[in-house]
């Protein structure tokens, strides 16, 4: 990255988090809001720009630290560790928890072994999304990890199927306070900052986790569409564990930086570019259900997806031809005098990999081909359907 561009993209970013223009992020008003982050307080306190989360309006996160292409270099070339301890947490107990899961979820429970698990889906009997999340089985119980503000709607979804069954469905998200690292660096940053070997962490497979001598959690996980690692030492020791990791070489990074590196990659967030209007394949979530663990809720119409295809839609990546943030609900528009709509944008970020704007929105089929341009219906601008600019 150029210094021009360096200093290009700060102005930009840092204006975007302001509120400046048509803003993808709203900075809080000085009145009482809920504020679930554990570390919040210590971060305001430090001088982070803090403002609401785009997939949980009601709840706020840092936006940046004060430096986003630095944060952003972090997470391409050494470590960033995000503070997601506003996640929320359920734990389903009793004889029939597993059987009862396997049956409504439409990714595997029962083939699950203690210490592993995946990133699952409950979806509608129509084959939309209700919820996304991760699950983790663990000896007595199976641990649901969810978005923040998503906690109580997911038990709620889930109690709708629950009859005679013996199962325990309980709200924990406060007992957890989980921190996400994404970089080259991040299993070498929580090796040393937990005294854990670093082959054990090499070792670590997908959505299966370890507990390292301390008690801390680690599992290994996709963190904005990257391989990353999640880590737990549970509420009181959540500001110990942050500054364990930044002391051994993490940069703390925003929600800013955490939509950057999303939408080069193209990761759908739960809450933004993902509800119930979505098929799970439309949103690329092909990792979280699974058509050989049998029946679930909305088997067949996924299962009809994937044999037949006919998916209307698809999330893409566009680049935009300027770098003004362009609004979620922004509607793509045939560049004829039919002015067709053909797709919604549902993020926006500003990508440096490409120097400009980037988009992912969901563009209708016979429409998704690389290069094929559209008008924005803002009047702003066109934006042309690209790879994703960045992955593993």
């Amino acid at each position: 990255m150029n210094d021009k561009t360096r200093c290009r993209a700060a102005v930009l970013v840092t204006a975007m988090a302001r509120g400046f223009g048509r803003s993808t992020y709203r900075i809080p008003r000085p009145v009482a809001r809920m504020q679930s982050s554990l570390l919040l307080p210590s971060q305001i306190a430090a001088g982070a720009l803090v403002g609401a989360r785009p997939e949980a309006p009601g709840l706020d996160a840092v936006l940046t630290f004060g430096d986003v292409p630095g944060e952003y270099a972090a997470a391409r070339e050494r470590c960033v560790v995000f503070d997601v301890t506003d996640r929320g947490g359920l734990s389903v107990a009793g004889k029939d928890a597993t059987p009862f899961l396997h049956r409504i979820l439409a990714n595997d429970v029962r083939g699950l072994e203690v210490g592993r698990g995946n990133r699952n889906l409950l979806l509608t009997p129509k084959g939309k999304v209700v919820s996304l999340f991760d699950l983790a089985r663990e000896e007595n119980s199976i641990e649901l990890s969810t978005p923040p503000g998503n906690q109580e709607a997911l038990a709620k979804a889930i109690d709708l199927f629950l009859f005679s069954e013996d199962v325990r469905l309980t709200g924990n998200g406060e007992l957890r306070a989980p921190l996400e690292l994404v970089g080259p660096a991040a299993r070498t940053v929580v090796a040393r900052a937990i005294a854990v070997a670093p082959e054990t962490l090499d070792a670590l497979a997908d959505h299966a986790t370890l507990r390292a001598a301390d008690g801390t959690r680690v599992t290994a996980l996709r963190v904005c569409g990257l391989p990353g690692l999640r880590v737990d030492a549970g509420p009181e020791r959540a500001a110990a564990l942050h500054a364990a990791l930044t002391g051994a070489g993490a940069v703390p990074a925003g929600v800013v930086v955490r939509d950057i590196l999303r939408v080069e990659a193209g990761a759908a967030l739960f809450g933004v570019d993902v509800d119930e209007n979505v098929y799970p394949q439309e949103a690329r979530l092909d990792d979280a259900f699974s058509l050989d663990k049998g029946c679930f809720v909305g088997q067949e119409v996924v299962a009809k997806i994937d044999t037949y295809g006919g998916l209307n839609k698809r999330l893409l990546a566009l680049a935009v031809e300027h770098d003004d943030p362009v609004p979620p609900g922004t509607r793509l528009l045939a560049r004829d005098e039919g002015a067709r709509d053909l797709g919604q944008v549902t993020s926006w970020a500003y990508s440096f990999v490409l120097d400009t704007g980037l988009v992912l929105a969901y563009v209708k089929r016979k429409h998704q081909d690389p290069g094929t341009a559209f008008s924005l219906s803002d009047g702003r601008g066109t934006a042309s359907v690209v790879p994703f600019p960045a992955g593993d």
